[in-house]
C-alpha cells in the first residue's frame, strides 16, 4: 500500500514537473512520504561506514587462527580497538545513533516491550543485566558486563548489523558493540521503556 501511495506521489510529481506546475505543497508531500524510511537509510550508511572503517583498520592486523585462545583474541583486540579510536578520534554519543535514530529506535522497541510479554522480554534483558555502569563512545565494552541476551524479538524490530556488530543492553541502555574490538561504538539513552 505504501508503495502504491508513493507511486502515485511520483506520478503526480513527475506531471507537475512536466506542466511547469510543481507546487511547494506537492514537493513538500514528495519529501514527507516516510520520514522513517529516511532515518533508515541514514542509519545503514552511517553503520556501513563504520564496518568499512572496521573491516579495512581489521585488514592491517594479523588473521585470527580458528581456534583462536583468549590470549590472540586479546592481542587482536587491544590494537583493532586503539587503531578505531585513532580513526574516530571525534567519535561521540549521537554519530550513528542520530537524534531521529534514537527517536526511531524507541518507538520500535516501545512496540516490543508492550504489553504482557514485553514485560517477560524487559525482565529477561535485566536479569542478566549489568545496570548503570560508566560507558564511553570509543571506549571498551566493560570487563565486567556480561554481553547480555538480546531477544529475538528485540532483534526483529531492529535493523540487521554487519557481523561485527551487535546491539546490547547495559542498563536501560541500548549499545552498539563492535565485537572485534570490543569497543562501544554508539549508545541509545533510555531505550527500554519504563
Amino acid at each position: 500500500m505504501l508503495r502504491a501511495h508513493a507511486l502515485a506521489l511520483a506520478v503526480i510529481l513527475l506531471a507537475a514537473v512536466a506542466t511547469g506546475r510543481a507546487t511547494a505543497s506537492v514537493m513538500a508531500q514528495a519529501q514527507r512520504i516516510n520520514p522513517d524510511a529516511k532515518t533508515m537509510a541514514d542509519f545503514e550508511a552511517r553503520v556501513n561506514a563504520y564496518a568499512a572503517l572496521h573491516r579495512k583498520l581489521e585488514a592491517t592486523l594479523p588473521d585470527l587462527p580458528r581456534e583462536a585462545t583468549p590470549q590472540q583474541i586479546s592481542t587482536h583486540q587491544i590494537p583493532l580497538a586503539q587503531m578505531i579510536a585513532r580513526a574516530r578520534s571525534g567519535a561521540k554519543a549521537g554519530d550513528i545513533f542520530t537524534k531521529d535514530t534514537r527517536a526511531l529506535f524507541r518507538r520500535f522497541l516501545a512496540r516490543v516491550f508492550q504489553g504482557r510479554e514485553g514485560a517477560e522480554l524487559k525482565a529477561l534483558i535485566m536479569d542478566e543485566n549489568p545496570g548503570k555502569l560508566r560507558l564511553q563512545v570509543n571506549g571498551p565494552y566493560p570487563q565486567s558486563a556480561p554481553l547480555s541476551t538480546v531477544p529475538p524479538q528485540v532483534l526483529q524490530a531492529l535493523p540487521k548489523l554487519p557481523e561485527d556488530l551487535q546491539y546490547r543492553f547495559i542498563g536501560d541502555r541500548l549499545v552498539l558493540v563492535d565485537l572485534h574490538a570490543n569497543t562501544i561504538v554508539d549508545v541509545i539513552e533510555d531505550a527500554i521503556p519504563r
